[in-house]
């Protein structure tokens, strides 16, 4: 009698490339011209962020294979307000955007490094970076970029301590999704530490960990970034010219907060935010309002968002939305204050 066989399962379509693939034939179909300036937009964004993207994905792979994330979650040991005080500094002068700090992210929090201090990183370090302090310097001026930066370190430390208080939830124990990695995991590695190997390439097993490490990452990670900036494509080509600068054209601090909440939807990028925040500045639009924009925007921009929904539970995501506004609307009321004495 033969043994029955089993069919094997179909894999089940992924979304997030059914998503991309929608949207460049639907443009393909409907708007020719922009499918073309679409996927030039997404080619430059992904040449621009490929460097750290893959940097932070060797890192972590490396980490992995040689045994070194023990050693790296230690340094993110001892007392919880310490080490959220250097994570927020050190995400401060980070050179990593919002979606190119992702797999570093996930590594760390499946390293068993503690949220509150992650989180810190995580909010701070797309906000400001030394090439953005010279840059937010020739556009907008130095106070303005010190402002920023300091902003930059303020809203890592309201979601490092905030994420602190919430630790207590079982909600937070588990901050990655499914597939990601599990920070249970690491936290045994670094209970129990084994020997690490530098060259860890001289072992197959090892450079078998490697590769799969980088390549699990690389495919999920990878198509979440380029899913983030086909939507960011079509924000610049589709958000009308005078639609910013008729919201946060205002003086009050009302203004402040709608330029918190409106900066996440309709920032575009770092880099194309400074001249309009100038010109709107020029324009008689609340220098609190411009410092609430970036901060906000720089974090919670749309393309963020969705990088940071892929690794992160729903709670964590949704803590991390929470501290961004609130670190932002913090960000513009302090400016508007300091603006006055500058």
């Amino acid at each position: 009698m033969k043994a029955s066989t089993l069919p094997a399962a179909r894999p089940k379509p992924d979304f997030v490339w059914l998503l991309i693939l929608f949207v460049f034939v639907g443009l393909a179909i409907l708007a020719p011209a922009q499918a073309k300036e679409s996927f030039a937009f997404v080619a430059r964004a992904t040449v621009s962020v490929l460097p750290l993207f893959l940097l932070s994905i060797a890192i972590a792979a490396g980490a992995a294979a040689s045994g070194a994330d023990q050693l790296i979650a230690k340094a993110f040991t001892g007392r919880h307000t310490t080490m959220i005080v250097s994570a927020a500094l050190m995400g401060a002068l980070s050179p990593f955007c919002s979606c190119g700090v992702i797999p570093l992210i996930a590594a760390l929090l499946s390293m068993g490094v503690p949220l509150a201090p992650v989180m810190a990183f995580w909010l701070a370090s797309p906000l400001m970076d030394p090439a953005m302090f010279v840059l937010t310097t020739s556009v907008l001026g130095l106070n303005f970029a010190i402002g920023k930066t300091v902003a930059a370190i303020g809203v890592g430390l309201i979601g490092g301590f905030g994420t602190l208080g919430l630790m207590k939830f079982p909600a937070f124990a588990q901050p990655l999704s499914e597939g990601v990695g599990n920070g249970g995991c690491g936290g045994a590695r670094v209970r129990a530490p084994k020997p690490v190997m530098w060259s860890f390439w001289r072992e197959e097993k090892r450079r078998e960990t490697f590769r799969s490490n980088a390549l699990k990452n690389i495919l999920f990670l990878g198509k979440m970034l380029l899913l983030a900036f086909t939507l960011e494509s079509l924000m610049v080509a589709y958000t009308p010219a005078g639609l910013v600068a008729s919201a946060l054209g205002g003086t009050g601090p009302g203004t402040i907060l709608i330029a918190t909440l409106l900066g996440i939807p309709a920032y575009l990028n770092g880099t194309a935010a400074l001249p309009l925040v100038r010109e709107l500045l020029a324009q008689g639009m609340a220098p609190g309002a411009g410092m609430a924009f970036l901060v906000g925007g720089g974090v919670t921009s749309i393309p963020a968002a969705i990088a940071v929904h892929a690794v992160a539970k729903r709670p964590v995501f949704l803590a991390y939305l929470t501290f961004s506004v609130l670190g932002a609307l913090a960000s513009g009321l302090a400016w508007q204050m300091a603006s006055r004495w500058l």
